[in-house]
C-alpha cells in the first residue's frame, strides 16, 4: 500500500470517530487530525476536513463544556482551518461559540479560541466587521487586563487583526481598548510590546482625534521610551506610531518633540541599526520638519541636519527619499535664515540628485522642484556675485540646471510646468537668451 493511500485510510477512520457516538472515539480522532493537522512533515489539507462534513460535528464540539478536552482539539482545528477558509468558520457558525470560550476557566481553550477569532478577523475587512459585530471586543480586552502570558500574546495579535484593514474602524469603535493597550505597553516580552504598538498605530493613523486621545493618555512618553528598547521590531513599530503621531496638527507633533524623540532619532540615524528603522526614522523626523519654523528649528538644533544630508546622497534608496522629505520640510516651509543653513550644511546636491532617481513618486519630484525653487528664491536676497543669484551658481554646480532642463519634457504636465518656470526666472532671459554664469566663481554667503 503507498503512503498516500495509506494516509488516506487513516484520514477516513479517523473522520468515522469524530462523526460516531462513542465519545473516548471522538476523543482519539479528533486529537489525532489536530496533530497532523499540526505537523509541518505530513500535513491534511484543510480542504480535506471541509470535505469531510465534521464542521458541523466540530462547531457542536465547541459547546461541550463537560468535555474541555474536546472544546481544545475542536478549536484547535478550526483555528487552522480559519487561516485559509474562514468562510467556512462563518457559514457553521462557528463564531460565535468562539467567542463564548473567551469566558472558557480553561486557560489553554481560550487561547485556541483567541487566535481562531484573530485568523478570521485578519483575512478581510468583511470577516473584521462580522466578527466585531458579535461582540468580541470587550471579552477579548476583559482576558488581557487578566494579564496570562499566552493570552497577551495571542490577545494584543488578535487586537491588531481587529483594528487592521480597509475602510478602518471608526476611532470609538477602537477607543475602549486604550486603558489595555496602555498597560501592554509595559510588558516584558517584546511580541507584546510590538502587536500592541501596531494597535496603537491603527487607532492613530490618520485620525486626529485618535491621535489627541493618545497624547492625552499620555501614550507619548512610553512611546518614545520604546524607541529605545533592544528589539528591532518593537523599534520599528514604535517608530510608525511616532510616525503617525506626529502626522497630526502642530501641537500633536510638538507632544513628541517635548518628550524627547529627537536625540533618540539621531542615535537611531548614526548607529548601526536596520534600513527600516532608519528609514521610519527619517519619515518620523520629516513629519517634524512639514511643521512649524519651531519645530523645524528643533531638528536643526539637534544638529539632524548633516545626518540628513548624508543620508540623502549616500544610503540605501528607500532612506535616501525619507531624508530627501526631511530636507525638504526645512526648504520648502523654514525661514529665509533655515534655508540658508541648509544651504551651507550641502543640501542643494542631494536635491538634485533626486530629480533623476528612477521610479520617483510624481509627488516628492513635485515638491523637489518647489524646494529648489525655494531655495532659488533665497538666492535673490543673500550676498550674490556680480548680480548674479548665488544659489543658481550652486544649482549649476549640481548639475541640477540639465537636471531640472530635462524635467521639460516630464510626462506630468504639473512637472513639465514646475521645471519651465524654474528655468525661466532663474537662467533665461526674456528673449530666451541664457545666463552665462560662471560656476568657477566664489559664492557669497
Amino acid at each position: 500500500m503507498s503512503r498516500k493511500t495509506e494516509m488516506e485510510e487513516v484520514s477516513q477512520a479517523m473522520i468515522d470517530g469524530v462523526m460516531s457516538d462513542d465519545l473516548p472515539l471522538q476523543f482519539e480522532s479528533i486529537a489525532k487530525i489536530r496533530s497532523i493537522l499540526s505537523r509541518r512533515d505530513i500535513t491534511i489539507p484543510c480542504e480535506t476536513v471541509i470535505r469531510s462534513g465534521i464542521m458541523p460535528r466540530l462547531v457542536q464540539f465547541l459547546d461541550k463544556q463537560e468535555y474541555p478536552t474536546l472544546q481544545y482539539e475542536a478549536a484547535w482545528i478550526l483555528k487552522d482551518i480559519a487561516t485559509e477558509k474562514p468562510n467556512e468558520l462563518v457559514d457553521h457558525d462557528a463564531v460565535p461559540f468562539l467567542i463564548q470560550l473567551l469566558n472558557s476557566p480553561t486557560e489553554y481553550i481560550r487561547e485556541q479560541a483567541i487566535l481562531a477569532l484573530g485568523n478570521v478577523a485578519g483575512h478581510s475587512t468583511k470577516y473584521r466587521d462580522f466578527v466585531l459585530q458579535l461582540g468580541v471586543l470587550m471579552p477579548l480586552l476583559s482576558l488581557m487586563y487578566k494579564g496570562k502570558s499566552k493570552t497577551l500574546r495571542s490577545g494584543t495579535r488578535t487586537l491588531c487583526n481587529l483594528f487592521c484593514g480597509q475602510p478602518p474602524l471608526t476611532f470609538d469603535q477602537m477607543k475602549p481598548a486604550l486603558p489595555a493597550l496602555k498597560l501592554l505597553l509595559h510588558s516584558n516580552d517584546e511580541e507584546v510590546v510590538k502587536n500592541a504598538c501596531l494597535a496603537l498605530s491603527n487607532i492613530s493613523y490618520g485620525s486626529e482625534d485618535g491621535i489627541q486621545s493618545l497624547i492625552e493618555a499620555d501614550f507619548v512618553p512610553k512611546l518614545v521610551q520604546l524607541l529605545k528598547h533592544p528589539s528591532p521590531a518593537v523599534l520599528v513599530h514604535a517608530l510608525r506610531t511616532i510616525g503617525d503621531i506626529t502626522a497630526g496638527n502642530n501641537q500633536q507633533t510638538r507632544s513628541v518633540v517635548n518628550c524627547g524623540a529627537l536625540p533618540i532619532l539621531s542615535d537611531l540615524l548614526t548607529r548601526n541599526y536596520e534600513k527600516n528603522i532608519k528609514k521610519s526614522a527619517c519619515w518620523v523626523i520629516s513629519n517634524i520638519t512639514a511643521g512649524t519654523e519651531e519645530q523645524i528649528q528643533s531638528v536643526i538644533d539637534e544638529s539632524l541636519i548633516p545626518t540628513l544630508v548624508n543620508l540623502a546622497q549616500s544610503a540605501d534608496i528607500d532612506i535616501k527619499k525619507e531624508a530627501v522629505w526631511a530636507i525638504l520640510g526645512v526648504v520648502v516651509g523654514g525661514s529665509l535664515h533655515q534655508i540658508k543653513y541648509m544651504v551651507k550644511q550641502s543640501c542643494i546636491k542631494p536635491l538634485c540628485d533626486i530629480l533623476v532617481c528612477p521610479d520617483l513618486r510624481t509627488i516628492l519630484l513635485s515638491e523637489c522642484l518647489d524646494g529648489l525653487a525655494n531655495i532659488l528664491k533665497a538666492g535673490e536676497v543673500v550676498t550674490n556675485v556680480r548680480d548674479k543669484n548665488c544659489y543658481a551658481l550652486l544649482i549649476e554646480g549640481a548639475e541640477g540646471r540639465e537636471k531640472i532642463e530635462d524635467l521639460q519634457s516630464h510626462e506630468n504636465g504639473e512637472i513639465c510646468s514646475k521645471a519651465l518656470k524654474i528655468l525661466e526666472k532663474y537662467w533665461l532671459v526674456k528673449d530666451d537668451e541664457k545666463y552665462e554664469y560662471q560656476s568657477d566663481e566664489s559664492v557669497g554667503s
